[in-house]
């Protein structure tokens, strides 16, 4: 049975001059009082375990998901209600650790390329609009992004390495849609994958099935995304040598490694897709789960500015990310505390 539920959820150059309060709120989807936020599924050729030749496509579903009864859905009692300004007890201190990144990357991954915003009236934002409401007003966000990939990027990679990190923002930034192959330590799958692929023991390792472009080092990989698929230019966050690794590798101290261990757990058939951004915290702590369970993901980068946020919000009536579509199962759902135990309860074996 097939469910879908529905929740909670400037002109700003890319690396400088930003109002933190107002940015941290924003990124964090904190729906104050005064805010409201009102109203792509993949079929993807999968080739699960040593199978290693990989393809991926993407279409377009022309009509929105509907909500259903959920008593049957593996691992789930009921449906996780909305809850704006709202962290599960048991999530606070994941937040907030996976929050200390923000600032320490100077919100790196938390707007699309070329970012801009203007207030509006808010009765010039139709109802089938997405827009951040403020008293009156709407946020009206843009973004200039470069030409699009037919078929997702694909990287191996893991979420406790600062390298792989700032592949990640750079992700978010250029808005592209990567197929991810989590590569914990003792994976069994994608790690032993990647070295076949590539012949060296490291991360991230870059494939590109569009061009037949395949690489490793970090700052390659971005030069490559940022020319191929944006503007040429990188932020500056990602241009700073030294200081770039050592700020990735700091923004993850408040994890403590999370995202870096294989834990024992089935291998779906089907990629699971995934709408999010690298600078959420919440965000953060659904993605780690997925490395861990070395599950296979396609992520819809769906920073500020992106137009995916629209797409989304058409699909479902609403925009929040994380927001989680398993074709394996039929289930699709926000929350992300409620996403982590079911992903858990879904593939993560007995111990």
């Amino acid at each position: 049975m097939v469910t879908t539920w529905t929740p909670k959820p400037l002109r700003f150059p890319l690396s400088s001059e930003f109002h933190f309060p107002t940015m941290a709120a924003t990124l964090l989807n904190l729906h104050l009082p005064i805010l409201s936020q009102r109203r792509i599924p993949s079929v993807l050729s999968w080739t699960p375990k040593h199978r290693f030749p990989v393809k991926a496509s993407t279409e377009t579903d022309q009509t929105s998901d509907a909500s259903t009864d959920s008593t049957s859905l593996p691992g789930l009692k009921s449906p996780p209600q909305p809850k704006r300004f709202y962290v599960r007890p048991d999530k606070v201190l994941d937040i907030f650790g996976a929050f200390l990144a923000f600032p320490l990357r100077a919100g790196t991954g938390a707007f699309a390329s070329g970012y801009s915003a203007s207030f509006v009236s808010e009765k010039e934002i139709p109802s089938t609009q997405y827009a951040t409401k403020i008293g009156g007003f709407a946020v009206k966000e843009t973004s200039k992004l470069g030409p699009r990939p037919e078929k997702p990027i694909e990287i191996y990679e893991y979420e406790g390495c600062p390298f792989c990190r700032k592949v990640r923002e750079i992700v978010t930034v250029l808005d592209l849609d990567v197929l991810y192959y989590p590569c914990p330590r003792n994976g069994p799958n994608f790690r032993p994958k990647a070295f076949q692929l590539g012949g060296k023991k490291q991360f991230p390792y870059m494939v590109d099935p569009n061009t037949g472009a395949a690489m490793y080092e970090s700052d390659d990989i971005i030069k490559y995304l940022v020319d191929k698929y944006g503007d040429g230019t990188i932020p500056p966050m990602l241009s700073l040598g030294l200081f770039t690794s050592i700020t990735a590798g700091l923004a993850m101290i408040g994890r403590a490694g999370k995202g870096s261990i294989y834990t024992p757990a089935k291998l779906p058939e089907l990629p699971i897709e995934i709408w999010s951004y690298e600078a959420s915290p919440f965000c953060k702590i659904v993605r780690e789960v997925l490395v861990e369970l070395e599950l296979p993901h396609l992520v819809h980068s769906v920073a500020r500015g992106s137009p995916k946020r629209q797409q989304l919000f058409e699909k479902v009536g609403h925009f929040q990310a994380p927001y989680l579509d398993d074709p394996n199962t039929g289930v699709k759902m926000f929350e992300s505390a409620e996403i982590i135990d079911y992903l858990r309860t879904t593939y993560a074996l007995p111990k």
